[in-house]
């Protein structure tokens, strides 16, 4: 789930060109050292997840660590980036599925958008009668891709390493700070990498689902982002070595594609696309995963209406929430890419989403140091993984959030942060409701610890 969460191939698809264009040889470097961060984030959610198993995730654990109206944000930061997000990945699978079978008609809009609607509305249907077939579904998909990626990792390495492409020859340079030019491309490319990690943690919203969650969520996390790193780094470093950069901006949509056709002539363009289309479809899923996991706990705690609270009798999934979402979802995504206003509209809020996620993984890092702050500098185990990497990874966030935020056009700013200040409403609403959710309850640290946390008796 973490993986296909991640979207490797979607990401690396739709994405690079972004990258590429904002940090060029630095690309590879930026992937790391935003990757390093967000491994100590994965940290964070793996140990607040053990002391608190919960189908919102940061939406409980920053309100209970930190404060109420900060958790609910984090929450509501989740709900805003995964519909925008939903809207954006549909079409990519839409094109990517006619581009396998009648590459001339992928500038068929109709078509294009119809055949995204019905993958969205049949991953909406998994969601929606239970997470084994969801998790079923994603053995499946994700499988595959990772087994063509993996592959495709090997051929482009070698390909590379005969000396058979048109961009420079690999340099370890490129993993330093030495292609920065200057500390705005290093942010606007770090925004951009957190974008390509983003939804590994929809592990951590299934914990309440999974078997033994109160750690093989978090331990799922981790691996994930893992995972997706080396991933990321290895087609990175083939698209700068293999393809020039003009062809790189040029095929900004379809750079796996093109990659594939180069190494590995005929097939391998295919080969990728169904990749990038299993990618797709797969992240559609475990995002809608993600905001109707999260809407379910909100609407549990009656911070929103208790209607999305409510599981279904047979399938015991959040069936209201889902239904809600995959309505709204699909009204955008069908306006999105027939009326041109809210299509250019939809085009910039995607690049507002990197501020959505720094914001509540920045929390998320900051509420693990506040709850484990009794136990910390009890061993060095503690320090690193519990405190240090996971505050070094909050202040990162925190950092591109607030300097990013003076470079980025008005549009986005407008919508990144436009779309988090509406969760404003609910909290009054719901506030003056009387929510228990908004009378703090401090996380507890879970006796199973004991072993590999000491703890003083009465803490």
């Amino acid at each position: 789930m973490a993986v296909a969460g991640s979207a490797p191939a979607y990401s690396i698809a739709a994405t690079t060109a972004a990258l590429v264009a904002a940090a060029g040889l630095a690309s590879p470097a930026a992937l790391l050292w935003c990757g390093l961060p967000m491994l100590g984030i994965a940290w964070a959610f793996a140990y607040l997840g053990r002391a608190d198993v919960h189908a919102g995730a940061a939406y409980s654990w920053v309100g209970r660590a930190l404060h109420p109206i900060l958790g609910f944000l984090s929450g509501w930061a989740v709900v805003v980036s995964a519909t925008i997000f939903m809207v954006a990945g549909a079409l990519p699978a839409g094109a990517a599925t006619v581009s396998l079978f009648s590459p001339e008609s992928t500038s068929n809009v109709p078509l294009v958008t119809g055949v995204g609607a019905i993958w969205f509305l049949i991953m909406a249907a998994c969601v929606l009668v239970g997470v084994r077939i969801t998790a079923r579904a994603q053995w499946i998909m994700s499988t595959v891709e990772v087994a063509i990626l993996a592959i495709f990792a090997v051929v482009a390495i070698v390909h590379a390493a005969t000396g058979s492409h048109a961009g420079p020859s690999f340099s370890w340079s490129w993993l330093g700070f030495g292609h920065f030019q200057g500390t705005g491309a290093f942010v606007a490319a770090a925004l951009i990498a957190a974008f390509y990690y983003w939804g590994w943690d929809v592990s951590s919203n299934l914990g309440e689902e999974t078997k033994n969650g109160h750690k093989s969520s978090g331990v799922g996390g981790i691996v994930g982002v893992i995972i997706v790193f080396l991933l990321f780094e290895v087609f990175t470093v083939a698209i700068l070595e293999v393809l020039p950069a003009k062809t790189i901006q040029a095929n900004s949509g379809n750079v796996l594609g093109v990659l594939g056709d180069e190494i590995w002539p005929g097939i391998g363009g295919k080969l990728l696309i169904l990749a990038v289309m299993l990618s797709t479809i797969a992240t559609l899923e475990t995002t809608l995963i993600q905001v109707t996991r999260t809407l379910f706990a909100m609407g549990r705690d009656h911070t929103i209406p208790k209607a999305f609270g409510r599981s279904h009798k047979t399938w015991r999934t959040p069936a209201f929430a889902t239904v809600v979402v995959t309505g709204v979802s699909l009204i955008l995504f069908i306006g999105s890419n027939f009326l041109g206003s809210i299509g250019t509209i939809l085009s910039d809020a995607i690049s507002s989403i990197g501020l959505q996620i720094a914001f509540y993984y920045a929390l998320a890092g900051i509420a693990v140091v506040v709850a484990y702050r009794n136990v910390i500098f009890k061993s060095v185990k503690n320090f690193i993984f519990i405190g240090l990497w996971p505050a070094i990874g909050a202040l990162f966030m925190a950092w591109i959030f607030g300097v990013s935020i003076p470079s980025l056009p008005t549009i986005v700013i407008v919508i990144g942060l436009g779309a988090l200040a509406l969760g404003i409403v609910p909290i009054i609403v719901f506030w003056r409701k009387g929510s228990r959710y908004f009378s703090r309850r401090p996380l507890e640290l879970p006796d199973e610890l004991t072993g590999s946390i000491p703890v003083v008796e009465g803490d």
